[in-house]
């Protein structure tokens, strides 16, 4: 049996649970260190997870056992705490997006080839049972082939449920920012890059409130837009039409489907693990249902596809260039909303490789033995594959 892969978690906020409930499951990895600007939070989640350490960024980048960072900070922080992490010549992973611009997001990939260390990035729902399933059935040719897609997520917005929901409405946040990668994630590892754009935006209003929490009745104002309606069109032919809103009274999340010339395939919640899924055939009435096939481990499946690449030398699949196609396509939509014309978008990419069939987590429920290329031994020098 190898050693498992030292984790630093740098952010432990309210997406930290998820997180560390499967990095401290998966056989693996080994969580050592949980850091926090507020200290106190780190204890506690530490604790919380039975991880051994916790403290500052600082100390978590000077522990001897820490080979990659998981960066769970807010947006606006995720740059220059993966930076000082590569610096520090650690293998990073950020939760999404990945910067607040195409530039700084750029620049960070230059730094990591430069320090020959490993950068991937949030969603890594994608490897989920889910949307690997409906990668296996768009590459075997059930719908036949790909015409069109369809994204919907909208709702009144997370100051709802949030107990700090500023940063939501904050640069790097907003329906585009903060969901949007979850839609223009899974479409990508479907129908490959995005080539140009036309979008409109609105803003509902200029100051929310916080309705849960300690400050509950707080009010704060809104820097962003809440309301983005847009049309891409991807290289290989098809178009998808897109709705992320923070502005509807109803709510409507994880409406994804695909159109091709045999069928249309819904998927599931792409900021989710699971299925099923449905298709219906032309010529039929009814929907076919799809049961997923795969892990459904949830959050940090990507870091952990990351470690046992590290191991291998093969690439990971949820790359910091998948990233930052996805980031140039915000941006471009951002672009197209504030000057009315269609907007090319920049960000070449791989397609990830599907998961092999079989593949699991090695957690709990999903055999609890260590993947195939487990990692072993340091990794601080490897270089990406």
């Amino acid at each position: 049996m190898s050693d498992p892969l030292g984790i630093a978690v740098i952010g432990c906020g309210t997406i930290s649970d998820q997180y560390l409930r499967n990095l401290t499951a998966f056989a693996d990895l080994r969580v050592l260190f949980c850091a926090d600007l507020d200290t106190e939070r780190a204890r506690a989640q530490a604790q919380a997870y039975g991880v051994p350490g916790h403290g500052s960024a600082q100390e978590a980048l000077a522990h001897p056992g820490v080979e990659l960072v998981v960066n769970l900070t807010i947006p606006a922080a995720h740059y220059d705490v993966a930076a000082t992490a590569i610096a520090a010549g650690k293998h990073v992973w950020n939760e999404k997006p990945l910067a607040l611009d195409p530039d700084t997001g750029r620049k960070l990939l230059e730094e990591a080839a430069d320090a020959g260390v490993r950068l991937g990035c949030a969603p890594d729902t994608f490897l989920g049972a889910g949307l690997q399933t409906a990668r296996r059935l768009v590459d075997a040719g059930h719908i036949g082939v790909p015409q069109n897609a369809l994204a919907l997520l909208q709702g009144p917005g997370p100051e709802r449920w949030h107990p700090h929901p500023e940063f939501y409405y904050r640069r790097g946040g907003g329906p585009l920012y903060d969901m949007g990668p979850y839609y223009l994630t899974a479409l990508a590892t479907l129908l490959g890059p995005a080539e140009r754009v036309a979008a409109v935006a609105r803003r509902a209003r200029d100051v929310r409130t916080t309705g849960a929490g300690p400050g509950a009745g707080t009010e704060f104002p809104v820097e962003v837009d809440t309301h983005v309606t847009a049309l891409v069109e991807y290289q290989s032919g098809p178009v998808a039409s897109l709705v992320f809103s923070f502005d509807s009274p109803l709510p409507r999340n994880g409406f994804l489907e695909l159109t091709g010339t045999e069928a249309t395939l819904a998927l599931p919640d792409p900021n989710t693990f699971t299925g099923p899924l449905r298709l219906r055939r032309a010529g039929t009435d009814d929907w076919t249902v799809i049961e997923a096939e795969g892990s459904t481990a949830g959050r940090g499946l990507g870091v952990l596809d990351m470690a046992r690449a590290l191991h291998t030398g093969a690439a990971h699949r949820a790359s910091a260039e998948l990233a930052q196609h996805v980031l140039e396509t915000m941006d471009a939509i951002e672009r197209s909303a504030g000057s009315g014309q269609f907007t090319t978008i920049g960000g070449a990419f791989d397609i990830p490789a599907p998961l092999p069939e079989g593949w699991t987590s090695g957690g709990p429920g999903e055999g609890g033995q260590r993947g195939p290329g487990a990692p072993h031994g340091p990794h601080a020098n490897v270089t990406s594959g």
